[in-house]
């Protein structure tokens, strides 16, 4: 059996090496906080635990993560069970969030298409599909970058092959990033009217 504390080493030894892409992850900030300041929205799309990330990293923008503040447009393309059932039946499942983009995003927009492998072909195709919209694109990819890593406008590489590892980092990374939205977006101009005394109940 494999230790817990094997575990944890393992884990800290990829968020430590996260230091080495923070200009990427930097980058990938400034695209997503410029998409909001222009009042555009974000589309997000992954599969598997991805789809899950996808969805939290949503929900942070569109209510909050840790200050009250304005919601922030961001739609996670993983949620509509009739959509991820009717196109995949009727077409393929490799165009299924590419479908999704060409009749949800617009010029300006951003994607953050979510891929451990950076391989996936149905996120391959949702790049492709937002780029011919004029959408600005983030990767959030592993293993080297895979075929994402020189498609999207910025590509930030968790730098590890273990899927689990990739995924606790892509998670770190979209936390700093909603931290980044709730310090720009809370000023008091443009706040919402929910009470900053409140305490959220996570």
């Amino acid at each position: 059996m494999t230790p817990f504390s094997d575990i944890v080493a393992r884990h800290l030894s990829v968020i430590k090496a996260l230091d080495g892409i923070q200009a990427e992850v930097q980058t990938a900030s400034n695209l997503i906080i410029d998409t909001f300041k222009r009042g555009n929205k974000l589309l997000l799309c992954g599969n598997g635990g991805s789809a899950a990330d996808s969805q939290h990293i949503a929900a942070e923008f569109m209510v909050r993560y840790e200050k009250y503040r304005r919601g922030l447009p961001a739609v996670a393309l993983t949620t509509d069970t009739s959509i991820l059932t009717a196109h995949p039946n009727d077409f393929e499942f490799d165009s299924v969030f590419a479908r999704q983009v060409e009749n949800l995003g617009q010029a300006g927009d951003c994607l953050i298409a979510i891929s451990t492998s950076g391989n996936s072909a149905n996120i391959i195709n949702a790049v492709n599909a937002a780029q011919s919209a004029r959408m600005q694109t983030i990767a959030l990819t592993g293993n080297q970058g895979g075929k994402l890593k020189n498609l999207a406008d910025c590509t930030v590489i968790v730098p590890s092959d273990v899927t689990a590892r990739i995924q606790e980092a892509h998670i770190l990374i979209a936390h700093w990033w909603c931290l980044r939205a709730d310090e720009i977006f809370s000023k008091k101009s443009d706040s919402s009217s929910i009470s900053d005394s409140q305490t959220p109940d996570k």
